[in-house]
């Protein structure tokens, strides 16, 4: 775990996370994978994200000033098998990502503060261009498709849910676009995730 994470997590926290997962694991094998089902999904996950007495910046803190990087992902589910992972991102503010894909399914719903989400689609030429927004606060959410493309911004403290159809580290195929050189790459291993799962947590 890196140094500062200090989660606050008791038995109640993971009887309602196994309870949302239960059901939204539920949902994608009833309907599969599509827009519709993803919008039940995170219908689900927000939910959970109005407990806001359990999942809030007191819970799961960002990292302290001294941390290389401005956020955390806490790790509050995955399945044995990687799919169904759940992460809180505890931010403290001046966090950014490149245009990128995800690889597989993905819904963002805010628990307090705001996450821009910028909405690409890819040119032609093999670039990308903006065609939406939308901000993701207490009471709202987004959900990708693997093959959609975003890009985030986040400039206060922020906690919000990411759940992915697979696990962070099983991504390895995920890309994002660097327009200085115009060109796509592969992501790097994710290194801000605190296993904050009931089995492992302290």
């Amino acid at each position: 775990m890196p140094a500062g994470a200090l989660m606050k997590l008791d038995r109640e926290h993971y009887v309602q996370i196994d309870a949302a997962i239960d059901d939204i694991r539920a949902i994608e094998a009833r309907e599969g994978v599509t827009r519709a089902s993803l919008a039940l999904i995170q219908d689900r996950l927000m939910q959970l994200a109005r407990r806001d007495d359990l999942f809030n910046l007191d819970a799961c803190p960002p990292p302290p000033a001294e941390f290389e990087r401005n956020n955390y992902l806490y790790r509050l589910h995955e399945d044995p098998d990687h799919r169904f992972a759940l992460y809180a991102n505890a931010a403290s503010g001046g966090v950014a990502s490149p245009v990128h894909n995800h690889t597989t399914w993905a819904v963002i719903v805010g628990i307090s503060g705001d996450e821009l989400n910028r909405i690409h689609e890819r040119t032609t030429d093999g670039g990308v261009v903006e065609v939406d927004s939308k901000v993701v606060g207490r009471g709202s959410g987004i959900a990708f498709m693997p093959d959609d493309l975003h890009a985030i911004r986040i400039d206060a403290p922020l906690l919000n849910f990411h759940l992915y159809g697979q696990g962070l580290e099983q991504l390895t195929r995920r890309q994002y676009y660097r327009p200085e050189k115009q060109q796509w790459a592969f992501f790097d291993n994710v290194a801000h995730i605190v296993e904050a799962r009931a089995e492992r947590s302290p």
